[in-house]
């Protein structure tokens, strides 16, 4: 199994924390599971135009391919101004319309107000579900009284964002089987 945790920005350092923490989790809980971290501020994502992805050059196309290629993946947003931030919707812009097709997707925010944990609810989930994800429900939403010196300090939050974990784990493995056993049914 493969799974990108995605962090979603190219400002700021508290989703990147989070995700750090998200990795920690992966490697510690499945050590055998292939786990790839993808920081947008680490970077150089050309804006879509609208071609088929595997038609950017460079680090477009490592990140892009790097997605397709997962079987789940934990993607970690900020929330600007009642939004996600544009870098991490052009990443869904420069996929095709089926890409998150047999993938399961966790979610994780990092905001300033409680209230903002909507845009996950009405935002991402919408985007994830129109691109045929298989979205985990519960989510972790961090708020900034969570952060203290660059790190998560409250214990609650680091127990959701390892309940997420084994969520997207548990969901995908789960999936997989489905799956295989549809196909099983046919004699070809």
């Amino acid at each position: 199994m493969k799974v990108v945790v995605l962090s979603g920005s190219i400002v700021g350092s508290k989703t990147r924390t989070a995700m750090d923490y998200t990795m920690a989790s992966l490697e510690k809980q499945y050590p055998e599971i292939e786990t790839t971290l993808i920081d947008l501020k680490d970077y150089d994502i050309q804006f879509s135009d609208g071609r088929n992805y595997l038609d950017y050059p460079g680090d477009t196309n490592y990140v892009t391919q790097t997605i397709m290629e997962a079987d789940a993946i934990i993607i970690g947003t900020p929330i600007f101004q009642a939004s996600i931030p544009a870098t991490l919707k052009n990443i869904f812009d420069l996929l095709p319309v089926d890409a998150f097709r047999d993938k399961v997707v966790g979610m994780l925010a990092t905001a300033g107000s409680a209230k903002h944990y909507l845009i996950l609810e009405q935002q991402l989930k919408s985007i994830l579900g129109y691109m045929k994800a298989q979205i985990v429900q519960s989510y972790v939403f961090i708020e900034e009284i969570d952060f203290d010196q660059k790190q998560i300090v409250n214990d609650d939050v680091l127990a959701r964002i390892d309940r997420l974990v084994e969520d997207t784990i548990i969901l995908s493995e789960t999936y997989q089987q489905i799956k295989q056993a549809k196909e099983d049914q046919y004699d070809f």
